[in-house]
């Protein structure tokens, strides 16, 4: 299936952008300045009862979180770590996507504003969303009120660092994961799968960017192979929590994201996948700039309703 009419449209108002250089060509400070040009397209989000700023970790590792809370009895807490290739994304720029979620399912949503590559390489960013997941399960009372369900979710790099992390829980004996949701995730470097080098695929997100983001974020290559860089080279996925994979058709990133949820099926471990058709990498976090985005807001508040449900039986 060919790209939708919207996000052929988007991609030609994008090329439209005086000075727009494709990621590869880029900075990283260019790059994050793009970003924050895209960010303006963006709708404001709906209205939260609170939301608060705080800055975490240790010493020279520190960052911010911002919590997101809906209503005054959240059902849930969901971690959200941002996408951008650990070198790209910030609070602002995911602050409408985490609104929309709290709004939609009903959970409080922790944003995650990890240090980025190539000022922190790695393994910063999966250092620091382990210790936001630490934090935010230390205060879920403060959060939430009461000790309800935590769940982990994140897009592309922040897919990566969602399912680093829940892999770090399990095998750490907690926090306790409720669900885990990933969105068209890193969990591999293989820059020579089938659609990584589709011709069809080289979009928002390229072949070429992608080993950019990969040069600043692990330029030893030898890092790129280990579990806490490439979560589906982790020798086993066995006890990992009810897992949501959202991939898109047209994505560099497509191939691994489905491999992951397939290596999670033979482990038995509750999976769903959905492909969504017409799509491209980045569809997700872009509300009310693509249809594509609010399907899969949907696709996801649902699994986190199902999932709720099931906890309540």
């Amino acid at each position: 299936m060919t790209l939708d009419t919207a996000t052929s449209e988007l991609l030609a108002r994008l090329a439209d952008q005086p000075d727009r250089k494709p990621i590869h060509q880029s900075t990283p400070e260019a790059a994050r300045a793009q970003n924050a040009v895209l960010r303006q397209l963006y709708p404001p989000g709906p209205e939260m009862v609170r939301v608060e700023d705080h800055r975490i970790g240790d010493g020279d590792a520190h960052f911010d979180v911002r919590l997101l809370i809906p209503n005054t009895s959240p059902a849930a807490v969901l971690v959200y770590y941002h996408g951008g290739g650990w070198v790209i994304g910030d609070l602002p720029g995911f602050d409408t996507l985490g609104r929309i979620l709290a709004h939609r399912t009903g959970c409080a949503v922790v944003l995650v504003d990890y240090r980025l590559a190539p000022e922190h390489r790695y393994p910063a960013a999966a250092e620091d969303a382990w210790t936001a997941l630490r934090w935010v399960d230390e205060n879920l009372h403060h959060i939430a009120g009461r000790r309800v369900p935590l769940m982990v979710a994140g897009d592309s790099a922040g897919g990566n660092l969602a399912a680093v992390t829940t892999l770090r829980a399990r095998d750490a004996g907690g926090p306790d994961i409720a669900l885990q949701l990933l969105v068209y995730p890193v969990t591999d470097y293989n820059p020579d799968t089938a659609s990584y080098r589709d011709p069809g695929n080289q979009l928002l997100l390229s072949r070429a960017s992608m080993e950019w983001f990969w040069d600043h974020y692990a330029p030893d290559k030898a890092d790129r192979t280990r579990p806490d860089a490439a979560p589906l080279r982790a020798d086993d996925l066995s006890g990992l929590p009810p897992t949501e994979v959202l991939t898109a058709e047209h994505d560099v990133l497509r191939d691994e994201g489905e491999a992951y949820a397939a290596r999670l099926v033979e482990a038995e471990v509750p999976t769903g996948l959905r492909r969504f058709s017409g799509q491209m990498h980045g569809f997700f976090t872009l509300p009310g700039l693509l249809p594509g985005s609010a399907a899969g807001i949907d696709h996801f508040a649902e699994a986190i309703t199902k999932r709720l449900a099931e906890l309540s039986h």
